[in-house]
């Protein structure tokens, strides 16, 4: 849906997963809700598909906290180079001040995730995990750590690459080998998908099921349901952990400085009643 310039109601919505979301936010009438999405919804429509989200949650009884944050994961405890828009709208009757989530200055990177460390306090347990059809793999084999496909003979470079090759720019994702002393690139559903390929620093194949939680900084004993690829999925889909529990570290303050706030204004009106009678 398009904002266009014309305040949009919640039924203009309908048929989106936003739809539902304000919809279970107006019956629900929580003081204060969150939503998560690409950095691509700040420009999306030239910015007024995120002017109707504003608009609707303004219609139902919410102001959303504005300037609207992208957070970067890797100034959360997170290993990985990933950007998340980070929506937060309050009720219309708290006047509370919601803040975002400070960053941390120390920065995690594919070691820390893999190995045993500050993250973690044992190495990454084995799983299973997709492979690299020959052709890839005999290309990847020739890609140094933390190098790409620029790091491949010219030759092979125009085979691999293919139209691509021709059109410039930067394409640094595709063909990539991480390093072990830098933050992982942002992981996709697919690990082995030719634009986004996020290969292991010293063997020649994607990360494991167990590999991409760790880069995610899920713990070792979540467990993940249906196929291999069903798996990558929903690892490449959530919000990293450790970044989603400073969000909610921010949630309980906001709740916190809600409660200490209507409790003193019970503690007011009870002591304004006892001076009365």
């Amino acid at each position: 849906f398009s904002y266009a310039g014309k305040k949009l109601g919640l039924n203009d919505a309908r048929g989106t997963l936003f739809y539902e979301f304000a919809r279970v936010v107006q019956e629900v009438s929580p003081k204060i809700c969150i939503g998560e999405n690409v950095r691509g919804l700040l420009s999306h429509d030239k910015g007024r598909t995120l002017e109707g989200m504003i608009s609707i949650l303004d219609e139902i009884g919410y102001n959303v906290v504005t300037p609207v944050e992208v957070l970067k994961a890797i100034n959360y405890n997170v290993p990985q180079k990933r950007e998340r828009l980070i929506l937060v709208a309050i009720r219309k009757d708290i006047v509370i001040e919601y803040k975002y989530p400070k960053p941390f200055s120390e920065i995690y990177n594919l070691k820390d995730a893999l190995k045993k460390g500050k993250l973690f306090d044992s190495d990454v347990p084995k799983s299973k995990g997709a492979d690299y059809p020959k052709h890839k793999k005999d290309v990847l084999d020739l890609v140094p750590q933390k190098g790409y496909w620029r790091d491949l003979p010219l030759d092979i470079q125009k085979s691999y690459m293919q139209k691509s090759f021709y059109l410039g720019g930067g394409k640094t994702g595709m063909a990539r080998r991480i390093g072990w002393d830098e933050p992982c690139l942002t992981l996709t559903c697919s690990p082995a998908q030719k634009q986004t390929e996020r290969c292991h620093p010293e063997e020649t194949r994607p990360f494991t099921v167990r590999e991409y939680a760790r880069i995610q900084t899920f713990p070792d004993d979540w467990l993940f349901e249906g196929s291999i690829s069903q798996q990558y999925k929903q690892i490449g889909n959530a919000v990293p952990v450790n970044l989603a529990k400073e969000i909610g570290y921010s949630l309980i303050q906001f709740l916190n400085a809600y409660q200490e706030t209507n409790q003193e204004n019970l503690t007011s009106i009870s002591l304004e009643s006892a001076s009365m009678v």
